[in-house]
């Protein structure tokens, strides 16, 4: 062996087991200001896995329920969105979607998204409507491919749920460059379904679209349970659909909320913020649009614009709270 060989098992560089490094996780969100419970939950539709952020040294004002998006899961940087929000005093409950992170289910396949919806809602409404929780406000929150879940979510519970709702760049339009091809679709819907779990869709390479910021997009992509595969036939499929489907019900949606989106934003089109702000029945019912950010606004912004977004999100939420305080949610009616 030459002397300018090197070993390759003791210089090949591993993955650490969090965002943040080596640090134990007590250690961490101790030093973040939350306390975090990891479970599984069991659903009509399967095990899900999902996490709980509880505020250290302050009393709970309310909760939130979080949905992350295509591909992603509740653990390394979108828990930094439940962190924040825990440490301005709500407990906040994330679920990996099923085909997602540590939940069951095939990986990615979104065949039926009101199903997978259904199975987040009924671990949120289990948590929602315990003692502890039931007169407090409780706010859905989605992003990205979330958002069109956590409306599905909306959709689904009964009337008066939820004090509000809040979207970070939701998927309600699917854009052009996202669109799958009507003419493949066919050709795999004639072989009777077989096709439908298939990795046989295109793939636009959509993560490096989302992040601006190129060191948290390393981080990102370091994600050991992102997915990373080609998109499946049957997920675009039920996009596709579930997005037609959500525009035309724009109209029911008579509950408080927050939506907000890059202009910049190259995978989720702000069209779809626009047409949810002018179309929804809300009386109480705001937009944020921020100029030359891109999707992912919270994780993968440089800071100073992260920041911003919830600045403008904490001003939103602590206003609603303030308001509907009296009552225990201001909802879906």
């Amino acid at each position: 062996m030459s002397s300018d060989t090197k070993p390759v098992t003791s210089e090949t560089p591993t993955t650490p087991p969090n965002f943040w490094g080596d640090t134990p996780e007590d250690e961490y969100y101790t030093s973040q200001g939350v306390k975090n419970t990891k479970s599984h939950f069991d659903t009509p539709h399967g095990k899900i896995f999902n996490q709980e952020f509880i505020p250290l040294d302050q009393p709970i004002k309310g909760t939130v329920f979080m949905t992350h998006g295509y591909g992603s899961d509740t653990g390394w940087l979108f828990q930094k969105i439940c962190i924040s929000y825990s440490t301005w005093g709500y407990a906040v409950y994330a679920a990996d979607l099923l085909g997602h992170g540590r939940s069951g289910g095939l990986r990615c396949y979104m065949g039926d998204l009101e199903q997978i919806a259904n199975a987040s809602l009924s671990f949120f409404l289990h948590v929602r409507t315990r003692a502890d929780y039931a007169s407090l406000p409780a706010f859905l929150f989605g992003e990205s491919m979330g958002g069109a879940a956590t409306m599905l979510m909306y959709f689904q519970s009964p009337p008066d749920t939820w004090t509000g709702l809040i979207f970070s760049a939701p998927l309600f339009v699917m854009p052009d460059n996202m669109k799958p091809s009507r003419v493949r679709l066919f050709l795999y819907g004639l072989l009777f379904g077989m096709a439908d779990t298939w990795q046989a869709m295109p793939d636009n390479k959509m993560v490096g679209k989302a992040i601006k910021d190129p060191e948290k997009l390393k981080i990102i992509a370091s994600n050991p349970r992102r997915y990373t595969g080609k998109p499946r036939v049957g997920t675009m499929r039920e996009l596709a659909r579930v997005c037609e489907y959500i525009q035309a019900s724009f109209g029911k949606v008579t509950a408080p909320f927050l939506t907000v989106h890059g202009t910049a934003d190259g995978v989720t089109s702000p069209l779809s913020s626009s047409l949810l702000y002018e179309k929804a029945s809300s009386d109480d019912k705001t937009i944020k649009l921020y100029e030359g950010m891109y999707h992912s606004l919270i994780q993968g912004e440089p800071d100073e614009n992260s920041e911003l977004v919830l600045k403008d999100m904490r001003d939103w939420i602590d206003q609603r709270v303030q308001k509907y305080s009296s009552v225990s949610s201001g909802g879906n009616s």
